[in-house]
């Protein structure tokens, strides 16, 4: 086929500009995974490019999976190179460098509920509980530990033998100090890694000249998409490998940078040609997913962002619907209007399954759920627990992680599951030997199996079932292990007894996961290259079925899709934008992240909010997005008064002035002491910088009154 067959001026040029470094700057639907396609297409088939050579950096395993199959389309080859997310990549870096890390090349990926595990170990050998620090708040200590006060921690972590960090882990005194020494420790114990741990491991192993020259020579062209979403790290690896063939190739939209709250830095991709030398900037803007008038309200929106590359996104489709838009009476009467927006549509034939339900936060959704349900509506909520983090998927892996690694936490997952009166009595048993000798629960429990204390348990079998299944995993297919695990182990039997159909429904996907893995990867297909592949994979598995249903999600979650028609609802001040926004960036990350939420829609947008009072009794604007759009573009159901939209545009213009940048205007503190003109001396309670707020306890009052940013406040010493 002509690889240039179709494409648009701009995609064009992105495909056949092959050398130096090249920006592009790609609007939402402007086609660049097809820009992209072919253009490693065009690498290969046009100039020769062995695929091996190309490396391509999407952010999800879904994407991956997406440009192979199209590039495997277009050029015919099962060789699509390597084509992979970030942590996917640094995976196979690692696991051919091993031997600079001292660790095995089947290595395990720990996920959350991995690191969870182990905090659970820490705490509960150490009498810490989550009045000493939540889990969510020790892995945040773990990864700042990791990063600002001990960033040269890899070097202990990679040492041949892990006893240094277990006599740190024992040294330890202050709760911070044992949760970090003894989460390396573990780490190191089961040869672990996080995800952050493998980039900057492989960073690490870049150190060294004759290694990074390896990879540098290797990869003569590299393309990275959604650049918008990179963040230091990815970048400090990115301007590594493109050192030797200086062959840079990024796509992204500096609108569509919604992820700065999880490091993203959309600097990166405005400042790229003041980094890189004789950059070549291409735009995309012709959008092939959105009517024009879907477009004309979201580039109105986008205008008002000022940290931006400034750029129009056009239409290819002709005119559709107008942008609906509503300013309800109160939440209830703006979630029936959708029901009946949703009976309407579907009256002129189109499915539930095309109408997408988008909001800011989870709870906006309860509303609507009520009027759906009220109105017969089936629909279906996108935030339940991603594919492999479902407990069934979890065990499943935690018995092939068992077969493959023997580890202490896949061990205290499955030892018992189903039940094998191995209780809390015999886990502190293992706990203890394993603990005296230096060794693994399974090691321990090899050691033990005879005592006393295992008469009358199914401890011989559970070692009968993982011994007899490793003793033969490297000559068979992983679909044939999962198969004998889940039928030898009970487990399935034991769901069958529980009538837990979903969940037997969820191990069938899973086995269809593992058939795709074998298939990909041939005769290189191994168990532990399979649990490394699920342990990245992000949640691909959740993909839509046949029901026919209205889908509700939040618009991080709605980011990459694209749906006939949205409705995004809770377009109210303190909603969307979040009350949680603190300064002038945020602000127009929370623009950008509506522009994202508006652009999703092909054929039809409804816009809605609603009036009423807030629970504290203070007004309910409308989203200060609402009136960023021009009027013109809008056509209402029902406006907001007048008088409503004034005290809006004063407010927010009141609470733009206290949106800091930088080292911009400092607020009051909570627990400053304060005196204001009237009622004296008092303590600030807490900072609401959604109703530009005060809350403070005054000495001589009774009850804490809500002072505004306003008023005259002298400061006082602390309490």
């Amino acid at each position: 086929m002509d690889i240039l067959n179709g494409l648009n001026d701009g995609q064009r040029e992105a495909v056949t500009t092959t050398e130096g470094f090249v920006r592009v700057i790609a609007g939402a639907g402007s086609g660049k995974t097809r820009a992209l396609a072919r253009r490693f297409a065009w690498l290969v088939m046009e100039l020769g490019i062995l695929p091996g050579s190309i490396l391509c950096v999407t952010f999800t395993n879904k994407s991956a999976g997406e440009m192979q199959r199209r590039i495997h389309n277009l050029i015919g080859d099962n060789d699509t190179g390597i084509i992979n997310t970030f942590h996917g990549f640094c995976l196979s870096v690692l696991q051919e460098e091993a031997h600079v890390i001292q660790y095995p090349k089947s290595f395990m990926v720990l996920d959350n509920a991995d690191i969870d595990a182990m905090l659970r170990l820490i705490y509960e050998e150490r009498g810490l509980s989550l009045r000493h620090m939540t889990f969510a708040a020790a892995r945040d200590l773990i990864e700042m530990r990791k990063t600002l006060t001990e960033p040269d921690y890899y070097r202990a972590l990679t040492a041949l033998s892990p006893e240094p960090l277990r006599q740190r882990y024992e040294e330890a005194a202050a709760p911070e100090d044992i949760i970090f020494c003894g989460y390396l420790y573990q780490e190191k114990k089961c040869f672990g890694l996080d995800y952050n741990d493998l980039i900057k491991l492989t960073l690490h192993v870049f150190e060294d000249p004759d290694i990074r020259m390896k990879w540098q020579a290797r990869l003569e062209y590299i393309m990275i998409d959604e650049f918008q979403d990179i963040d230091r790290l990815q970048y400090q690896l990115m301007t590594v490998l493109c050192g030797c063939h200086k062959n840079l190739f990024i796509v992204g939209d500096p609108d569509q940078t919604i992820y700065t709250w999880r490091g993203a830095n959309v600097n990166y991709l405005l400042n790229f040609g003041k980094a890189f030398p004789n950059v070549k900037t291409i735009l995309m803007t012709k959008n092939y997913r959105s009517t024009p008038q879907i477009l004309a309200a979201a580039n109105s929106l986008i205008a008002k962002n000022r940290l931006r590359v400034e750029k129009s996104l056009v239409s290819t489709l002709a005119d559709g619907a107008p942008v609906m838009c509503l300013h309800a009476e109160n939440p209830g009467a703006e979630a029936a209007w959708i029901a009946e927006e949703i009976k309407g549509l579907r009256e002129k034939g189109a499915a539930f399954r095309d109408m997408t339900v988008l909001y800011r936060a989870h709870h906006v959704a309860r509303a609507v759920e009520a009027s759906l349900l009220k109105e017969n509506i089936p629909y279906a909520v996108y935030s339940g627990a991603p594919f492999f983090e479902r407990r069934e998927i979890r065990d499943a892996l935690a018995y092939l992680r068992m077969v493959a690694f023997r580890d202490d936490l896949s061990f205290l997952r499955v030892a018992n599951v189903p039940r094998r009166n191995l209780g809390e009595r015999r886990m502190k048993f293992l706990q203890e030997r394993a603990v005296r000798d230096g060794c693994t629960l399974w090691e321990a429990l090899l050691r033990t199996s005879e005592d006393e204390i295992f008469r009358g348990t199914h401890a011989g079998r559970f070692i009968a079932l993982i011994e007899g299944l490793a003793a033969d995993c490297e000559s068979r297919p992983v679909s044939e292990l999962l198969a004998d695990i889940l039928d030898a182990s009970g487990y399935e039997e034991m769901l069958r007894t529980e009538g837990a159909q979903d969940r037997l429904d969820n191990l069938a996907e899973l086995r269809q996961s593992v058939h795709e893995y074998e298939v990909t990867c041939g005769e290189e297909a191994t168990l532990p290259g399979y649990l490394a592949h699920a342990a990245l994979f992000a949640g691909g598995a959740d993909a839509d079925g046949p029901v026919d249903r209205v889908r509700l999600m939040t618009v991080h979650t709605a980011k990459g899709l694209e749906f006939p028609y949205v409705f995004l609802c809770g377009m109210n001040e303190g909603i969307f934008p979040s009350r949680k926004t603190r300064t002038l960036e945020g602000m127009e990350e929370e623009r950008r992240l509506a522009f994202v939420a508006m652009t999703r829609a092909r054929k039809g947008l409804f816009l809605s909010g609603a009036g009423g009072k807030n629970f504290d009794g203070s007004p309910r604007y409308p989203s200060r997005f609402l009136l960023d759009i021009d009027e013109g573009l809008l056509s209402f159901i029902r406006r907001p008064g007048d008088d409503l939209v004034t005290d809006a545009r004063e407010y927010i213009a009141f609470s733009e002035h206290w949106l800091t940048r930088g080292a911009g205007p400092q607020l009051l503190s909570v627990g400053q002491r304060v005196r204001h003109p009237t009622f004296g001396e008092g303590a600030v309670l807490e900072v609401d910088r959604s109703r530009s707020a005060y809350l403070i306890r005054f000495d001589g009052l009774p009850t804490p009154r809500a002072i505004s940013f306003r008023a005259r406040l002298e400061a006082q010493l602390k309490s």
